[in-house]
């Protein structure tokens, strides 16, 4: 069976640029050495058009803080007020173009023509009026991406939503920190051994997306012709595929909730286990601040409110940055936005094209709830997930190094349902494998909940540990709630200083609205290491350590030009459209004009042992 082994990551979140280790070092930026803190500032600086010496700036626009002006005034949130009048005397009267005028018009209005295309209207007994107004939003904290950064502005995005945007800038990330270029690779691998896993979890919901169509004839608007097709969850995909990659190999979009990375990245791993795929690309793009997007979580509940913020503190205003709480006392999640991908190879692939290994996922396990009385409410699918990931990372690692060498990236949204319901499902399965005081990273603290790409950023988060050393604290805690199961759980907010060889496994866990529950085992640079050359020799690991000098020294360089201020988004609008004229069928395989590689054509089926005989 092939291994899953992480070759490249790349991505945009409230912390910053993903690759590199960047936006991990944001989280963490107040423990590291000066050398490596002003690096991140610098990242973060070129990504936000600043001085990198502006640190108070840097720090004041990055991660969860107060909703800004780009996205829309928390002040005055426009909304139609339904309001019904009657007139009293003499009738309600007005003068408007004709072409205003409903396409059926009311029974007991008066139409009277006018010059110059106007009309008289004169309104009898009542009417109902929707009139432009707006409202104070209920919510001021989200977890935005880095003040002055615009994808959409890199590239020719021609009315593209923010989180397809995003996911163009997360794709070419990736590919920039890979150090091979894509060419290099589908001139090693065909196009049907290339997979491409990515979606939201909510769709695209600003104006350029599903948000704009559905409120267009509400608002009298027109829909266009963009935003259904640009709208729909799998998107990401799809673009990635069209415009970045110019890929003809597997793809889909699969939606799980809050865990949705996750759905995806079992698909690539069980795609690279079975040797369907050599290389996997699994992202997630989600950019749900916006009004309406929120307000169906406000309904809810489920967001933090500004007013229970108050509350909670017993203050007049809100402490938008510590908006997010988890596993303290707390009142509900925020938002956030974010998009992330990373590169799958199998193991033998990666040490051929000398690609830099960051670690493994051998495994990703979801789990439904069973009977629900809630759809939103958390069930006992979790319990599954997580104990089967344990168990998987204890039967590669082996038990003494599941006890002492492991940590948890838990989901922690900062509602007062899941501090209770996830602290005891880490708390029991830590009991169960006999860990006393298991590590508890909760990330959302800093950055908010990415909805679908949540767990993309526990995942690059985790590769910050093997990086840096250090586990995040629960920085914008003061305490554990009582309600919290911690027996066998370490929980803090302070940093966890483990050192970059301190651990072996992360594991990775997500609870999705509607029983949508998934968790992986993420194998250390180290561990993986071990296991490639007990498979493969030392001498086929001292040959591809030489080749992987090249391939960091390129990613290096695309490291550089980053801090630099240059980003290299790829975007290829009608580039290399193959038609009918460019494909060449056979009985043994199909070839595409531009593919390096053919695609072989099943000789023998899998089920020769139960098929009539042909004669």
């Amino acid at each position: 069976m092939r291994i899953p082994v992480i070759t490249s990551f790349g991505g945009i979140n409230p912390a910053g640029r993903s690759s590199f280790h960047h936006n991990y070092r944001r989280l963490v930026i107040d423990a590291l050495p000066e050398d490596k803190a002003a690096r991140t500032y610098q990242s973060l600086a070129a990504l936000m058009g600043v001085d990198a010496a502006n640190r108070q700036h840097i720090l004041d626009h990055t991660l969860i803080r107060k909703i800004e002006a780009q996205y829309f005034d928390t002040n005055a949130v426009p909304c139609n007020k339904k309001m019904r009048v009657a007139s009293t005397d003499s009738p309600i009267r007005y003068v408007t173009k004709a072409r205003n005028l409903p396409e059926m018009v009311p029974s007991n209005w008066v139409i009277t023509p006018l010059a110059n295309g106007d009309v008289d209207v004169q309104i009898s007994g009542v009417a109902e009026m929707l009139v432009p107004s707006t409202k104070v939003f209920e919510v001021s904290s989200a977890g935005q991406i880095p003040t002055g950064f615009d994808p959409g502005k890199l590239y020719a995005s021609r009315s593209h939503p923010r989180g397809l945007e995003m996911g163009i800038y997360a794709a070419s990330d990736m590919l920039g920190a890979t150090g091979i270029s894509w060419q290099e690779i589908t001139n090693v691998v065909p196009p049907e051994q290339i997979s491409v896993f990515a979606s939201s979890g909510m769709a695209q919901l600003d104006d350029n997306g599903l948000g704009g169509l559905l409120s267009a004839r509400a608002n009298g608007k027109k829909a266009t012709s963009k935003q259904l097709a640009l709208g729909l969850a799998e998107m990401p995909a799809d673009f990635i595929n069209a415009y970045v990659l110019g890929s003809a190999g597997t793809t889909g979009g699969n939606l799980g909730a809050c865990a949705t990375f996750l759905y995806n990245l079992m698909q690539g791993v069980n795609d690279i286990k079975a040797g369907r795929s050599r290389v996997a690309l699994i992202g997630a793009a989600e950019a749900a601040i916006c009004p309406g997007g929120m307000e169906g979580y406000i309904a809810m509940g489920a967001l933090g409110t500004d007013a229970n913020l108050m509350a909670l503190d017993g203050s007049d205003t809100v402490d938008n940055r510590r908006a997010s709480r988890p596993f303290s006392d707390n009142c509900g999640f925020t938002i956030g936005e974010a998009a992330n991908f990373v590169m799958l190879m199998d193991d033998e692939l990666a040490l051929e094209m000398g690609a830099t290994i960051h670690g493994a996922v051998t495994d990703v396990f979801v789990n439904a709830d069973g009977h629900k009385k809630s759809i939103s409410s958390p069930g006992v699918g979790n319990y599954l997930t997580v104990a089967r990931a344990t168990a998987a990372a204890r039967a590669i690692v082996g038990e003494k190094a599941m006890r002492h060498r492991s940590f948890v990236q838990a989901h922690g949204t900062s509602t007062p349902q899941n501090r209770t319901t996830e602290s005891h499902i880490l708390n029991e399965v830590a009991k169960a494998f006999g860990i006393e005081k298991w590590p508890v990273a909760a990330i959302k603290a800093y950055i908010g909940h990415t909805v679908a790409s949540a767990s993309a950023d526990q995942l690059i988060s985790s590769l910050g540990v093997w990086s840096e050393g250090i586990i995040p604290g629960i920085k914008t805690i003061t305490h554990i709630a009582d309600d919290v199961h911690q027996s066998n759980l370490a929980l803090q907010a302070e940093h966890h200083e483990v050192g970059v060889d301190g651990m072996d496994v992360a594991i990775l866990n997500a609870k999705g609205f509607g029983g949508n529950n998934a968790s992986a085992p993420v194998l250390s640079p180290a561990i993986t290491r071990q296991m490639l050359e007990k498979r493969h020799g030392k001498s086929a690991m001292q040959s591809y350590a030489s080749r992987n000098e090249q391939v960091q020294e390129k990613a290096s360089q695309y490291d550089e030009r980053c801090l630099s201020g240059v980003n290299e988004v790829v975007y290829h609008f009608d580039h290399g459209v193959l038609g009918g004229d460019d494909v060449t069928v056979t009985a043994d395989n199909v070839s595409l004009k531009g593919f390096a590689k053919s695609t072989a054509l099943t000789a023998e089926s899998p089920f020769a042992d139960c098929l009539p005989s042909q004669e």
